[in-house]
């Protein structure tokens, strides 16, 4: 073993990661290929040496598998750093994300905001049948509002709790809501039971609002407020009361029940068309802070 081969010692030398192994074309495959595998469990790139050991076909798939692992171990050190270069996420990966968390349109939400909106004709056959006077159809015609306006209560709530929030509940419950209080409005005025004026009021409000925050949804939502939640409510006991054929003192309490959901109809639609103000001003002055600060 004292004589040593030149091509031996060049093996070495490349087992070592230096590149005397390109002179070694002649060697065995077996050196090339302990070689190679020196030079992989080394730790070093075994490119160089599977340059020099392209005639051996043992060579050549040994250095062939000595490239994946350098290479497989020189991205997997770029992903760890962090640093650019290193495999990215599938272009329509985030599409695909938003595609998965989007809630169905066929959910309890959605289902009750379509329950409302089918309750509407059915209310106003109830509320005019035997010309309006009928305590019984009257009766169930309440029933029926009474129906929409938990549904009201809880579509919203099922859907921001339980994340069944979608584009098709965002523009069919508020058209719900107002379709069923202005069908009892409207008939409740034909009646001759409630003054004109309150239907217009309250129904002109209503549209006066949606249509404002439309207006201003570019620069932020308005939020409802509590002031907003509780006319609602009031709204609802109030003309309720009305659909009922009620006498007496429940007729005059239904009165001031109407009065109070008036004032709040008015009260709260003035809060919102200041918060739509303070929101539009707020939303020009940091558009012209951030032209300022892109120009300079």
């Amino acid at each position: 073993m004292t004589g040593v081969p030149a091509s031996a010692a060049g093996g070495t030398s490349s087992a070592s990661g230096a590149p005397a192994s390109a002179g070694s074309g002649a060697a065995s495959g077996g050196a090339s290929s302990g070689a190679m595998s020196g030079s992989v469990s080394g730790g070093a790139s075994s490119g160089g040496a599977s340059a020099g050991s392209g005639s051996v076909g043992s060579a050549s798939l040994d250095s062939a598998s000595g490239d994946g692992a350098s290479v497989g171990s020189a991205s997997s050190g770029v992903v760890e750093a962090g640093l650019p270069g290193g495999p990215r996420p599938a272009r329509g990966a985030k599409v695909v994300a938003a595609a998965v968390n989007q809630a169905s349109v066929w959910n309890i939400a959605n289902f009750l905001t379509m329950l409302r909106l089918l309750l509407v004709p059915g209310f106003v056959a109830l509320m005019l049948a035997d010309g309006g006077y009928d305590p019984a159809m009257r009766s169930f015609a309440w029933a029926a509002f009474a129906i929409a306006m938990i549904t009201d209560l809880f579509d919203g709530h099922l859907a921001r709790t339980y994340d069944l929030v979608t584009d098709f509940g965002k523009i069919a419950d508020p058209i719900a809501d107002k379709a069923i209080m202005g069908a009892a409005l409207i008939c409740l005025s034909s009646l001759g039971d409630l003054p004109w004026w309150v239907t217009v009021v309250i129904l002109g409000r209503e549209l006066g609002i949606t249509l404002l925050r439309f207006v201003v949804i570019r620069y932020g939502v308005i939020p409802a407020s509590r002031g907003g939640k509780l006319k609602t409510l009031i709204q609802g006991v109030a003309v309720g009361m009305y659909v009922l054929a009620l006498t007496g003192w429940l007729a005059t309490l239904r009165f001031w029940v109407m009065a109070a959901a008036v004032i709040l109809t008015v009260l709260t639609g003035i809060d919102y068309v200041r918060q739509a103000i303070v929101l539009r001003r707020q939303g020009i002055a940091e558009r012209r802070a951030a032209a300022e600060e892109t120009e300079a």
